[in-house]
């Protein structure tokens, strides 16, 4: 019987031949990735009253990233009882303020087609950018992987969205996302795996179709798959992963796999996307939003600060500054993120601009350390999330939009259109090969 991707993952990791959508399977975890915010602090204490230890600490991953550095005495004990945690469970694979979990996974190879993976954040999608099934947990569940090294799980039916045509200037993952946000709804997509194709997602760099796997969370779907192809071995084998190029084959979807839906969007006809505050979901064309004074702009998080949303922000930035009253903050996704622009000269780019460098790690996304906004003040951000108070104080404001977006409204110190910045450019190509690669 024809598959879908989601199904032949599932089934291996059940050690099943096939699955239906609607069975219940238990499912043997590959991978547990958990961070320092929701992973020891909560599951130490479920894990002790267990009286139970890993069950493969080679298949764990544990990162701090959200409260580094930390800022004052509280992170700083978090911090202190993660590196404890994680040296007394020997977990070797502990990234410490190295970058965003889900970002230092793909950088270190950890994800590949076929896996199945489970974290302790509702962005582990993020994976699915790799062909990988990845599902975020709460501590309670993480702490039975923990134990296991299995989890159950409902096997999802599949809802296709295909990318056709090109994207334009100004048109970037983010906006595909926001836009998709505002079609389907903030979580209604169900329990669903999302899986992208069509012509269109060829051309998306793996920084950015890690973008579309990362935000299906904000869609509902319990992950986010793109097929794995020749640039995904590329990323791979720079991480230090050989595939045979038959695993481009084996983790598809059959051609007459039964989906529960089909959604096109054509690329060419999409403009950038703001969404105002409290919702992804409340996404328009970037055009018909109020161009609203800001206070900040922010570049950062899981979907806005890899590298290619670095080169995209310094694609419009170069040879221009904030504007005066406006601060622009910029916090890398990791610390390879911050060696490449730096070698590269996007650092410098953004920094001549007048951004401000913030440290790796989820920082003022979520609402820690450096970043965060006072009482009635108004936010552009790169992140995936703008809900009330998210990024400080309960008054604040969000928009969020694509790195170009806010670079551009930095510029401009209001909600602004990226696309007449970049058709100024005698150089419109962005700085960056992968860039280029992108809307």
């Amino acid at each position: 019987m024809a598959e879908t991707l989601a199904q032949k993952i599932v089934a291996r990791a059940a050690g099943r031949s096939s699955v239906e959508p609607g069975e219940l399977v238990t499912c043997r975890v590959d991978l547990a990735m958990l961070h320092d915010s929701g992973g020891p602090r909560r599951v130490a204490p479920i894990l002790e009253r267990l009286g139970v230890g890993l069950w493969d600490p080679s298949r764990v991953v544990l990162v701090s990233d959200h409260y580094v550095p930390a800022v004052d005495p509280e992170s700083a004990r978090i911090l202190d009882l993660t590196r404890r945690w994680g040296r007394a469970h020997e977990v070797a694979r502990h990234y410490d303020m190295l970058g965003i979990c889900h970002v230092v996974l793909a950088e270190h190879g950890h994800v590949r087609p076929g896996m199945f993976v489970v974290g302790g954040d509702s962005h582990t999608p993020t994976a699915g950018a790799f062909g990988a099934f990845a599902m975020g947990v709460g501590a309670s569940e993480m702490a039975a992987v923990l134990a296991t090294g299995e989890i159950w799980l409902e096997v999802p039916e599949t809802l296709r969205i295909l990318l056709d045509g090109r994207p334009g200037p100004g048109v970037v993952a983010k906006d595909v996302l926001l836009a998709l946000c505002r079609m389907i709804g903030l979580g209604g997509a169900g329990y669903r795996a999302i899986e992208y194709g069509g012509e269109g997602l060829a051309g998306f760099a793996m920084e950015e179709r890690m973008t579309l796997a990362n935000m299906a969370a904000e869609l509902g779907g319990i992950t986010g798959l793109v097929p794995p192809d020749r640039r995904t071995l590329a990323w791979l084998e720079r991480a230090g992963v050989s595939l045979d190029e038959a695993e481009l084959t084996r983790w598809r979807s059959d051609p007459d796999a039964p989906v529960a839906a089909t959604l096109r969007l054509e690329l060419d006809r999409l403009a950038p996307q703001v969404a105002a505050p409290h919702s992804p979901a409340n996404a328009a064309p970037v055009d018909e939003v109020e161009p609203v004074p800001i206070d900040q702009a922010y570049i950062g998080a899981c979907t806005g600060a890899k590298l290619v949303d670095l080169h995209m922000a310094a694609s419009v930035l170069r040879g221009r500054k904030v504007a005066a009253g406006t601060r622009l903050l910029v916090a890398p996704a990791s610390a390879r993120v911050w060696r490449e622009a730096a070698a590269d000269g996007t650092l410098a780019t953004l920094t001549e601009a007048g951004a401000v460098m913030l440290p790796s790690g989820c920082g003022a996304c979520a609402g820690y350390g450096a970043g965060v906004l006072a009482e009635g003040e108004v936010c552009i951000a790169s992140t995936a999330r703008n809900f009330k108070g998210r990024m400080g104080a309960p008054s604040s404001r969000v928009y969020l939009a694509s790195p170009l977006t806010v670079a551009a409204s930095a510029v401009a110190g209001r909600i602004a259109d990226p696309r007449p910045l970049l058709a100024e450019r005698r150089d419109p190509e962005p700085i960056g090969e992968e860039a280029a690669r992108v809307g």
